[in-house]
């Protein structure tokens, strides 16, 4: 994979829930896992309606170096943005590359 492709730094974090509000639900925190250089593609992008509100949303494809240890409970920062992670698509045959699925929008923040 060439490193001239990869431009943006972002950041991928996992939820932790080791703690619980006054209810006894957890709270999800989130902790960096690690910072990598990706590639960043907008796919779509679409607008619906949730709970009376106008929202906008969009697939991004995120590419980024070979990783075995990204998941699908994870997500991607880009700046302040949130990119939740839908699927995990690794290159089994090449083993360059990892595309990470994504929506933004209502999203695990």
């Amino acid at each position: 994979m060439r490193a001239g492709s990869l431009r943006s730094r972002v950041v991928i974090q996992r939820g932790v829930s080791d703690k619980t509000d006054k209810f006894g639900q957890p709270v999800v925190t989130w902790e960096d896992v690690v910072t990598v250089w990706a590639n960043i593609r907008y796919l779509n992008g679409k607008e619906f309606l949730t709970a009376g509100t106008e929202v906008s949303a969009a697939t991004v494809s995120v590419r980024i170096r070979y990783r075995t240890d990204i998941t699908a409970d994870m997500r991607v920062l880009i700046g302040d943005a949130i990119l939740n992670i839908k699927a995990v698509l690794p290159d089994e045959a090449k083993r360059e590359h990892v595309d990470l699925v994504c929506e933004t929008g209502a999203n695990n923040g």
